[in-house]
């Protein structure tokens, strides 16, 4: 599924418009975007959690040519499943 799919999702289950369904999940999105660049986690029941962490710097290979370089520290983002998303997909 997409975005698109959730869209059409929400589109049916709310009744509202396409253009509302999709103002929603670019709420919900951006949401957690801002959160997650301010620093901070964002836990969903039932979902998961999304947690900022810090990347240590490292040296790497660039395969094409086989040099190597410095890559520097960097935040990324991280997902963690909860327990009842592990089970639903698990069946």
């Amino acid at each position: 599924m997409n975005k698109a799919g959730l869209v059409d999702v929400i589109h049916g289950v709310l009744g509202t418009t396409k253009v509302q369904a999709e103002e929603i999940v670019d709420t919900v999105f951006g949401t957690i975007i801002k959160t997650l660049a301010k620093g901070d986690d964002v836990a969903i029941a039932g979902l998961g959690k999304f947690v900022v962490k810090m990347r240590k710097a490292r040296d790497a290979r660039n395969p094409k040519t086989g040099e190597t370089g410095k890559v520097p520290a960097t935040k990324v983002a991280k997902f963690s499943a909860a327990k009842a998303l592990k089970d639903a997909v698990r069946g």
